[in-house]
């Protein structure tokens, strides 16, 4: 993850929230573990483990790599098809066209899974502003999804801090529409003008969660987080952000935007962090109510407080999201209701 680089609203919102840091050395190219897969005339880097279904399908939060999910990943391969990936325009994923809308980035994932032998009906897995991907997803393709996680993912109508204030994501909206999804590679010129190129300035720092994940895929971060058309991606990404959280909190509670009866689990941190702020108990009340009212998006939900982890479930915590997406994935798999 890199700081000073990109919008504020990018680290706000992003995956990764860190505190301490350890020094990485190593700015190698990696081979990708997964295959370049065609989403729509660029490359997604798609990698598959295990085999079966329902498939689970990974999404990152923003600014994350596929191997954010290396302590889930391969214990959900042991009983299901796992798929984790990286978004256009982020370690080994070529660019893809601008604007980078939900719709744009669902479409290419959609074609890539399906480029790849991948069918559904899947089990979708969001954390933090992947939270919103998966959310979109099944708004786009609803036959296709049977089954959610959502890590940590944000509520439409949630609150991050900027300096001391405290704002709603979708305030900064500007009322633009969404065009329909393109083909072909990016047309990003600060991707294309920077294409190839390495990052002036290089972080070689890796911080924590990340230290939870094993030194090689440490070093991989390294180099991926350095990339300059991955902070052209992602600066994409957050500009855009806003007006799919605007478009959501315009439709809430309308059936294309929820989620039927499809079992699904809401997995929360234990605490908001806002302590020391004259507001943090409002905050906090906030936070959970938006929580609690992601789990009614479908009538067959749970709704699990984590009070050992915080934003990074996935790497604080991973036995629990995998337990999450294991009891999905039984639920749906002999079509029952949530225990």
């Amino acid at each position: 993850m890199i700081k000073r680089i990109l919008p504020v609203t990018f680290l706000l919102i992003s995956g990764l929230v860190f505190q301490n840091t350890i020094k990485a050395q190593s700015q190698t190219n990696f081979n990708p573990p997964g295959k370049l897969v065609d989403a729509g005339g660029h490359l997604l880097h798609v990698y598959k483990l295990g085999k079966g279904g329902p498939a689970v399908i990974m999404e990152n939060g923003s600014g994350d790599f596929s191997f954010i999910w290396k302590l889930v990943q391969p214990e959900i391969a042991k009983f299901t098809t796992a798929v984790s990936y990286d978004r256009a325009g982020y370690a080994w994923s070529e660019p893809g066209p601008v604007p980078r809308t939900s719709l744009q980035i669902t479409t290419e994932l959609h074609t890539a899974l399906q480029n790849a032998g991948i069918k559904g009906p899947y089990i979708l897995v969001g954390q933090s502003y992947g939270g919103f991907l998966v959310r979109a997803f099944a708004r786009f393709y609803p036959k296709e999804v049977v089954g959610m996680v959502l890590v940590e993912a944000l509520n439409e109508n949630a609150r991050i801090i900027m300096g001391d204030q405290a704002m709603r994501i979708r305030e900064w909206a500007k009322g633009q529409q969404a065009p329909n999804p393109q083909t072909g590679g990016s047309n990003d010129t600060a991707v294309l003008n920077h294409k190839g190129q390495q990052a002036a300035e290089v972080y070689n720092e890796v911080e924590f969660p990340l230290t939870k994940l094993p030194a090689d895929v440490q070093k991989m971060q390294v180099w991926a987080q350095n990339q300059v058309v991955y902070r052209a991606t992602g600066n994409s990404e957050m500009t855009w952000s806003p007006e799919d959280v605007q478009n959501m909190y315009a439709h809430k509670g309308e059936p294309a935007y929820m989620l039927g009866d499809i079992p699904l689990i809401v997995l929360t941190r234990g605490s908001g962090g806002y302590d020391g702020r004259k507001d943090s108990a409002e905050l906090e009340t906030e936070r959970l109510q938006q929580q609690e009212e992601l789990s009614h998006l479908s009538t067959n939900s749970k709704h699990i407080t984590d009070k050992n982890s915080g934003h990074n479930i996935h790497l604080e915590d991973p036995a629990t999201v995998i337990a999450a997406i294991k009891e999905v994935y039984e639920a749906a798999k002999q079509h029952r209701k949530l225990q």
